[in-house]
C-alpha cells in the first residue's frame, strides 16, 4: 500500500471518528471545517505543510485579522498547504484524550505532529497554557530539547513574541514583526531543508541569518544571586540582536478578499479591512504604538476595491475599518462618505472599532449612523488631566464631552468608556476624577431621550518595548481596593462598571515581563489543569499559586519596578525603537511633558525610519471626489426601484457535515449565500433591517434533511431555476437547493404550509425484541408524557398528539409527526437517551403540505 493511500484511509478514519465526537460536544460547528473560502489541498505537489495554530477557541481565532492574511499568502504557493487548528474546548479535549485521538487540522484532519511547521500566534499572555495543551494533544513533546529531528518546527509570532522568553524552552523560532514577507522566507527555507536533507541545527542557523527570526537556543541567559538577569550572551557570532521585520508598504501588501465564512457566530463576524498599520500618537503605555511603527496607510481606492471584492465573496452585512486609531486615517471622512453612498441601499453597516477623541467629528458620526449605529466606544484611558499628560494621551475634557454630546444627539443611547487604573503615580484623587468624568459624560446626554454609559476599567500592565517597561504593577490587594473605590463611586452616579479580574491581571503582568524561568511554571500549570486562563469561567488562580510554589518561584517579584540599568529579558529583541528613546520618554512622563504626533510633521527622533524605504506612508489629505449620479443614472435607479414582488419557494437538502450546523448558524449561512448570489431580496424596515426570508421550524442538531422549505421575497422577478442555480453556487458543502418554484405572493409561510413531516431513524443493533409491541402500545396510548427542561425548569409534555404514524421497515423506524422533534419520540419508544438516538442517525425524508 502506498503512503498516499495510507494517508487517505487515515484521513477517512479521523473524519468518521470526528463525527462521533461532534455528537457529544457543545458547539460542534467549531470543529466542522469545510467553510466557504477554506482551502483543502490534496497531496499532489505539496512540499511543505504548515499548521496555523491559534491558542484559543475557533470563534476567537477566526476573528483575528492576521490569520487569514498568512493563510492566503501561504496557500497561494502551489507547493505549500496551510491549514488551521484551534484550541479545543474542554469537552472536545476530553473526547480526544478518552479516545486517544490526536489534535488535527480543520481542513484535512491531518494530525498536528505530521506538519512540517506549526505556527502559533501569541496575542495574549493568558493563552500560553493553551499553546502547551495543543502541543500535548498533538502528541508533540512540550520541551524543544525532547523533540527529535522529524518533529514539526514550532514557530511563534504576534505581539507577545516581542518578549517570548517565558516560552523560550518550547519553540524553535520566533518571527518578530510583520509576517507577510517573512512567512514566505520561512517556508522556502524549510522546503530547501527537506530537499537537501539539512539537520535542524543547519536550518535554524540559516533562519538566524535572516532579519526577524529569533532562535532562543542561540542565546544563553545567566542570572545574579538577587534573581535579576546578569547577561544575555549570544552563542553564534554576529547574532547578538534580533531586529524586527518590517513591511515597508501596506498598499502593495497581499490582503485576502475571499474570506473564510464560518458557520458559527464568531466574536467579529464581518469583513475586516486593515486601512492603516502603525500609530505614532506616542501613548507611553501602548506597546502596539511602538512595535507596529511607522504609520503606513492604504489608499482609499485600494480599500474600496478590497471591500467590494470581500463583500461580493462573503455576503457579510458589516464592514470594519481596522487600525490602531481609525479616526486618524488621513481620508477617513471622504472614505466613509463614499462607502455609505455605495452600500446604504444594500443595508451594509460600516464600523470604526478604534476611535480617538478629537478625531470624531459630527460629520464623521453622521456618516456612521446612516445604516446602523454600530458600537460607540471611547478610551480616555485616565480620569485626570495629570495622568493623561503623564501617559501622553492628549485628550481634553471639553473635547470628550463635545464628542459624547454629539453622539447622544445623533441617536446613540449607549457610550462605552475605557480607562486604566494603577498607572504610575496614580492616587485615589485621580480615581475620583475618573468617576466624575464618567458622570459628566452621562450628563452630556441629558435631554436626548436616553443616555447610558458603561465604564470599563482594566489594570495597567507594563509592557516590554514601551516607556513604562520599567514601572511597577500594582498587586492583587491594591487592585481589589481600587476596584471597590471605583465600584462604589460609579454606583452612586448610576453608572455601570466592568473590570478585569485582579488575579488574571496579576498573571498577565508576570508573563508580560517574564523570563525563561517561567517555562517550568507553565509546564506545571498545564499538568494541574490550567486552560483558557483568559476565560473567567475557566480561570483557577489557586492552580497557578500551586504551580508557582511547586517551582519555587515568587510571582510577585515580576511586578516590581525595574532599575533603568537592569538587563531586561527582551533586551536582545530589537523592535526598531532604541531603549534610549524609551528612557527619554519615561523621564518626560514624570514631568508631564508631551511628545507630539510625528504625523503632524514633528519627528519623534525614535530612530526607526530610514526615510527612504522604511518611512511613514500617508495619503494626501484631500477629499475623495464623490461620484455624483447623472440624470440618466438616477432614472435607471428609479426604474430598478419599481418593485415586481416575487415569492420563490425553495426545497433544501442538508447532508453530511451540514447536519451539525445549528439552526441559527444555518439561517445566517443562508442569508449570506443569498447576498453573494446578488438576488434582489427585500428587507424589513426599522433600525436593524433584515432580509425577508422564511424558514421551517428548527431541525434538531445532527439530523439530515431532504425537505427543508425556504421562502424568499424578491423585489423583482427572476425565474425559479435561476434562483436555484445562483444560490447553489454559493452554498457550502452539505447544503443544496433541490427544487424551486414561484408561488403566490400571499402564500402562507413555510411553517404554516406543512401539515406533517417524515423522519427515518436507524434502529440499534440488536433491535428490541418487543419493538412491534412498543409501537402498538405507543399508537394506542391517549397520552405519553415526557420530561423536558426549559430554562432550568422541568416540565411534563404530552408528545402523543403530534405523532401521526409510527412503524418499522427493516432496520429503520419511520415516524410521521405534525410538529416537534422525532428524537424524543424515538428515545421514548426505544427507552434510550436522546443523544443515543442522535448518534444512531436520523434523517428527514419528506413533508406533507396542507391542502
Amino acid at each position: 500500500m502506498s503512503l498516499d493511500k495510507l494517508n487517505s484511509e487515515g484521513d477517512f478514519l479521523l473524519k468518521r471518528d470526528q463525527t462521533e465526537a461532534l455528537m457529544q460536544v457543545s458547539r460542534p460547528s467549531r470543529y466542522l471545517g469545510g467553510e466557504l473560502g477554506s482551502i483543502c489541498k490534496d497531496d499532489v505537489g505539496i512540499e511543505v505543510r504548515m499548521a496555523l495554530a491559534f491558542p484559543d477557541v475557533y470563534e476567537v481565532g477566526m476573528s483575528h485579522i492576521g490569520f487569514p492574511i498568512l493563510y492566503n499568502i501561504l496557500n497561494s504557493l502551489d507547493w505549500v498547504a496551510a491549514e488551521r487548528v484551534y484550541t479545543p474546548w474542554a469537552d472536545m479535549e476530553q473526547w480526544l484524550r478518552d479516545h486517544q485521538q490526536p489534535l488535527c487540522s480543520l481542513e484535512s484532519t491531518f494530525p498536528l505532529d505530521q506538519f512540517d511547521i506549526i505556527g502559533f500566534t501569541l496575542q495574549y499572555e493568558l493563552s500560553y497554557t493553551n499553546l502547551l495543551t495543543m502541543l500535548n494533544l498533538g502528541e508533540i513533546p512540550l520541551l524543544r530539547e525532547q523533540r527529535n529531528e522529524n518533529a514539526p518546527l514550532i514557530v511563534v509570532g504576534g505581539p507577545c513574541a516581542f518578549n517570548p522568553e517565558p516560552l523560550a524552552d518550547f519553540f524553535d523560532v520566533a518571527l518578530i514583526g510583520d509576517g507577510e514577507e517573512a512567512i514566505v522566507e520561512l517556508v522556502e527555507s524549510v522546503r530547501r531543508a527537506k530537499q537537501e536533507n539539512w539537520s535542524r541545527k543547519k536550518l535554524l542557523q540559516q533562519l538566524a541569518g535572516r532579519e526577524g527570526f529569533y532562535i532562543p537556543q542561540m542565546f544563553d541567559v545567566s542570572y545574579q544571586e538577587d534573581g535579576c538577569i546578569e547577561a544575555i550572551t549570544p552563542l553564534q557570532p554576529g547574532y547578538d540582536k534580533v531586529r524586527r521585520r518590517f513591511l515597508n508598504d501596506l498598499e502593495t501588501a497581499p490582503f485576502p478578499t475571499r474570506p473564510i465564512i464560518p458557520f458559527m457566530q464568531t466574536v467579529h463576524n464581518r469583513i475586516a479591512v486593515e486601512i492603516t498599520r502603525g500609530c505614532t500618537r506616542g501613548c507611553r503605555f501602548c506597546q502596539a504604538g511602538y512595535i507596529y511603527r511607522p504609520v503606513r496607510e492604504r489608499s482609499p481606492e485600494k480599500i474600496q476595491d478590497l471591500i467590494a471584492e470581500s463583500l461580493e465573496n462573503s455576503g457579510y452585512e458589516e464592514v470594519s475599518l481596522l487600525s490602531l486609531s481609525t479616526g486618524d486615517y488621513t481620508c477617513i471622512e471622504p472614505l466613509l462618505q463614499q462607502l455609505m453612498a455605495k452600500y446604504v441601499d444594500e443595508k451594509i453597516a460600516v464600523s470604526l472599532p478604534s476611535l480617538r477623541v478629537g478625531s470624531l467629528t459630527p460629520e464623521l458620526m453622521e456618516e456612521i449612523k446612516k445604516v446602523r449605529k454600530t458600537g460607540f466606544t471611547l478610551a480616555p484611558e485616565a480620569g485626570s488631566e495629570r495622568l493623561r499628560e503623564l501617559i501622553n494621551k492628549g485628550i481634553r475634557v471639553e473635547d470628550l464631552l463635545e464628542t459624547t454630546q454629539n453622539a447622544f444627539q445623533l441617536g446613540w443611547r449607549l457610550i462605552k468608556l475605557y480607562f486604566m487604573m494603577g498607572l504610575p503615580t496614580e492616587t485615589d484623587t485621580d480615581l475620583q476624577e475618573l468617576i466624575e468624568l464618567a458622570a459628566q459624560v452621562k450628563r452630556s446626554g441629558k435631554g436626548t431621550g436616553g443616555h447610558d454609559v458603561n465604564v470599563a476599567v482594566s489594570t495597567f500592565v507594563p509592557k516590554p518595548h514601551t516607556p513604562f517597561q520599567w514601572e511597577e504593577q500594582i498587586g492583587i490587594e491594591e487592585t481589589l481596593r481600587k476596584q471597590r473605590l471605583l465600584r462604589d463611586g460609579l454606583a452612586k452616579k448610576k453608572l455601570r462598571f466592568k473590570y478585569h479580574g485582579a488575579e488574571s491581571s496579576f498573571l498577565e503582568g508576570v508573563f508580560s515581563r517574564g523570563d525563561r524561568r517561567l517555562s517550568a511554571v507553565l509546564v506545571r500549570a498545564v499538568e494541574l489543569g490550567c486552560r483558557f486562563d483568559g476565560w473567567r469561567e475557566c480561570f483557577d488562580f489557586s492552580l497557578w499559586q500551586q504551580a508557582f510554589a511547586d517551582c519555587d518561584i515568587e510571582p510577585g517579584w515580576y511586578l516590581r519596578q525595574r532599575d533603568e540599568g537592569e538587563v531586561l529579558p527582551w533586551d536582545h529583541i530589537d523592535c526598531g525603537v532604541p531603549k534610549e528613546f524609551f528612557l527619554a520618554e519615561r523621564h518626560k512622563a514624570i514631568v508631564g511633558a508631551a511628545t507630539l504626533d510625528c504625523r503632524d510633521g514633528s519627528c519623534h527622533g525614535c530612530d526607526l525610519c530610514d526615510f527612504k524605504e522604511l518611512r511613514m506612508r500617508q495619503n494626501n489629505p484631500v477629499a475623495i471626489a464623490t461620484k455624483n449620479m447623472s440624470i440618466a443614472a438616477e432614472e435607471e435607479k428609479k426604474v430598478a426601484g419599481e418593485e415586481q414582488l416575487t415569492r420563490v419557494r425553495l426545497t433544501l437538502s442538508k447532508q453530511g457535515r451540514a447536519r451539525m450546523v445549528g439552526h441559527l448558524e444555518y439561517l445566517k449561512m443562508f442569508q449570506r449565500a443569498v447576498r453573494r448570489a446578488k438576488l434582489p431580496i427585500r428587507f424589513s424596515q426599522g433600525f436593524h433591517p433584515m432580509p425577508k426570508i422564511s424558514y421551517l421550524e428548527a431541525l434538531p442538531m445532527g439530523v439530515t434533511s431532504e425537505a427543508e422549505l425556504i421562502d424568499l421575497e424578491l423585489s423583482s422577478h427572476l425565474p425559479a431555476d435561476r434562483v436555484v442555480n445562483d444560490i447553489n453556487v454559493q452554498l457550502p458543502e452539505g447544503f443544496k437547493i433541490v427544487a424551486g418554484e414561484i408561488i403566490p405572493w400571499k402564500s402562507p409561510s413555510p411553517s404554516a404550509t406543512v401539515a406533517s413531516s417524515y423522519y427515518c431513524v436507524t434502529l440499534p443493533d440488536p433491535q428490541p425484541e418487543d419493538l412491534a409491541e412498543r409501537i402498538s402500545n405507543f399508537l394506542a396510548a391517549e397520552q405519553i408524557l415526557v420530561s423536558r427542561i426549559k430554562k432550568g425548569v422541568e416540565k411534563r409534555v404530552d408528545i402523543r398528539p403530534d405523532v401521526l404514524e409510527l412503524f418499522r421497515t427493516g432496520d429503520e423506524l419511520q415516524i410521521e409527526v405534525i410538529k416537534g422533534s422525532p428524537l424524543q419520540v424515538a428515545a421514548t419508544l426505544l427507552e434510550v437517551d436522546i443523544e443515543d438516538i442522535r448518534r444512531l442517525g436520523v434523517r428527514k425524508t419528506g413533508i406533507t403540505l396542507k391542502v
